[in-house]
């Protein structure tokens, strides 16, 4: 759209706008995605299934998803088996399990009470089923790239949207007696592109239980009413699978047609959080701006105006340690490999959040979310070397072999172990989830064969700069270290610290767990990466001014304290993760738990590094203007 050349706007209403664009959801078609399927009539629509998985209603009951032709099921086959669909590394690692199905659907034909087969459920298989029903398990299916879904009413916003969750393995109203659902109504939504070729743009799927087994008769009666399936778990249990398909003219037209899809439930609330950490944020920064502009100007300044020729010069506060505050920490070398993997994971998730923001990650592309995020953490393990070098040079490291060493494989190695034992826990459960040790190994390769080099590259890169020069010189013999305040001791800070970051960032961290362990696609990516921007801003300011307390205490060792204080926010991510567990879940298996506190341990992980890496960066450039700003004998 072009504006007129009249047309101008403040600074204040550009930003405004432009965080009103970012924020807004997009009514675009995604790209790039799958390219189009012009149908004649009567050409075949391919139906494919995909894996079982829990439904987040009330509550969710259980992590494990389930493959589709397991023989507990016994759903019906296509003739000559299923055969297994193409998929991307990252629709594999989230569990994606897509296979052809015996459903067949032919373009602008309508069909009612199709016969796919007559399925026997023996009575130990029975009791397994009825209990994933009462686990709320839905069914998935796909056609031409979308997924099946319910048209609901958003409570609300009282926008119409397309549920992609699923739909019922079947009815557990009453726990005793479970209901399966063995006919699927499919509706499919199609758009004409001219008089002989349309194309879909929704797919919709209604289950019901029906008893429609007739005696004596070799054919389903579709139309029984009142009259449910219950699996019996003392006997064998004969019914038949049926369903209907109809056809719905629709204006919407294909680019759009995911626009239904991308529902953002009750946008106000993400945007209360999202002003609420506006404000936060600024809140921050006039604290920030008064310590460091006011209180540091005036020490500045009374400082440079003492006479060094004078015999007599009395520091005190955060100059009295002038020969102290660049002095090697503790570990350096764990510092540094923790920040340069901190500064890595920053880079991927900036970069993943532009294309997700861009619309460049095609949901109708199943698993290039997490696709770009493999990618964007194997290419950036070069940043991730380069700030671990130069962190370790700045702090007086020399032995850089094992420096090298750790930066490339250490946070690798503890991330895949994690993974690599909740994959047990998986394979143990006969979980469709487990992930296939052929996308393992291609994991390790993309590790070994690009990051691992990368990583390296960077680090001699980071090598060839060299550290940071330090403006003031570091005394020989350090100081002695007088008493701090209670809420100025490490853990105590860090807690504190961290309250503030998580405080700007609790209410999209809500959707985003429900997204992970509730199999609800997430889409509201404008919100997420201004609350990822707002969440850098506050983590940075509070770091930096409990750094400057720390020093006005005479306490100088504060580089580990400001990489706690930076990942203070994890402790309360894992706190609120405990929250979340507790009123909205409810595992039935232990499977599930030791599942949801695995992953939630190594979210909390991620947080911490990533947070620990801004704080301490932010409070290393902090600490360097201040001391560059005064002079010393």
């Amino acid at each position: 759209m072009r504006l007129p050349a009249s047309f101008n706007l403040s600074p204040l209403a550009s930003a405004a706008a432009v965080v009103t664009l970012l924020a807004a959801p997009a009514h675009a078609f995604y790209l790039p995605g799958s390219a189009p399927h012009d149908y004649s009539y009567n050409d075949n629509v391919d139906v494919y299934v995909n894996t079982l998985t829990p439904m987040l209603n009330a509550t969710l009951r259980s992590l494990i998803s389930h493959d589709y032709y397991d023989d507990r099921l016994h759903f019906c086959q296509p003739d000559g088996g299923p055969v297994k669909q193409a998929e991307s590394l990252g629709s594999i690692v989230f569990g994606d399990r897509i296979l052809s199905s015996p459903f067949e659907a032919h373009m602008l034909k309508n069909e009612s009470c199709v016969t796919v087969c007559r399925s026997t459920v023996p009575a130990v298989d029975a009791k397994f089923i009825n209990n994933l029903i009462r686990e709320d398990y839905g069914l998935n299916f796909i056609i031409d790239g979308l997924p099946s879904s319910e048209m609901k009413v958003d409570s609300k916003s009282g926008e119409t949207f397309l549920d992609a969750s699923g739909f019922s393995l079947g009815d557990a109203s009453d726990v005793d007696h479970p209901m399966l659902n063995n006919h699927y109504d499919i509706w499919i939504q199609y758009h004409k592109r001219n008089d002989q070729q349309s194309r879909v743009v929704g797919v919709m799927v209604y289950p019901k239980s029906i008893d429609s087994a007739v005696e004596g008769d070799n054919t389903p009666n579709c139309y029984v009413r009142d009259k449910h399936l219950y699996l019996s778990e003392t006997e064998d249990t004969q019914f038949w699978y049926t369903y209907s398909v109809f056809f719905i003219e629709s204006e919407v037209p294909w680019g759009l047609r995911w626009d239904h899809y991308l529902h953002v439930f009750d946008p106000r609330i993400h945007w209360f959080s999202l002003i609420n950490s506006l404000v936060i944020v600024g809140f921050l920064l006039f604290m920030v701006s008064m310590v460091l502009i006011r209180t540091v100007s005036k020490d500045i300044h009374r400082y440079n105006a003492i006479d060094l020729a004078e015999d007599v010069q009395e520091d005190y506060g955060w100059k009295l340690v002038h020969g102290e505050v660049f002095r090697s920490p503790e570990r350096p070398m764990l510092l540094s490999v923790a920040t340069g993997t901190g500064a890595h994971l920053i880079c991927m998730c900036i970069v993943t959040l532009i294309f997700a923001l861009f619309g460049f990650l095609s949901p109708s592309s199943r698993g290039s979310l997490t696709t770009v995020l493999l990618i964007c953490w194997t290419l950036f393990a070069c940043a991730g070397g380069y700030v671990s070098a130069r962190v370790f040079a700045s702090l007086g490291g020399e032995d850089w072999k094992p420096n090298i060493v750790l930066t490339a494989v250490c946070f690798p190695t503890i991330v895949f172990s994690i993974v690599g034992l909740l994959n047990l826990f998986l394979v143990t459960a006969s979980a469709s989830g487990a992930v296939p040790f052929g996308t393992i190994l291609a994991i390790l390769l993309l590790w070994f064969l690009m990051s691992v080099p990368l990583s390296v590259g960077g680090y001699f890169y980071g090598m060839k700069h060299g550290g940071f020069s330090q403006p003031v010189r570091v005394n020989q013999i350090p100081r002695q270290i007088p008493p701090v305040q209670w809420y100025l001791k490490p853990v105590a800070a860090a807690i504190l610290g961290g309250i503030l970051p998580f405080g700007a960032a609790f209410v999209e961290l809500y959707f985003v767990l429900s997204s992970l362990f509730g199999n609800r696609a997430y889409y509201a990516f404008g919100f997420l990466f201004l609350t990822f921007a707002v969440v850098v801003l506050t983590t940075a300011t509070v770091t930096v001014l409990f750094v400057y307390f720390i020093l006005c205490s005479e306490e100088y060792r504060w580089h580990w304290r400001a990489f706690l204080v930076g990942g203070g926010s994890a402790f309360w991510v894992f706190v609120y993760g405990i929250w979340y567990y507790a009123s909205r879940l409810q595992f039935t298996g232990v499977t599930s738990t030791v599942l949801y506190f695995g992953y939630l341990f190594l979210f909390a992980i991620l947080d911490f590094l990533v947070g620990g890496a801004i704080g301490y960066v932010a409070s290393y450039f902090a600490i360097r203007r201040l001391y560059a700003s005064i002079r010393v004998d």
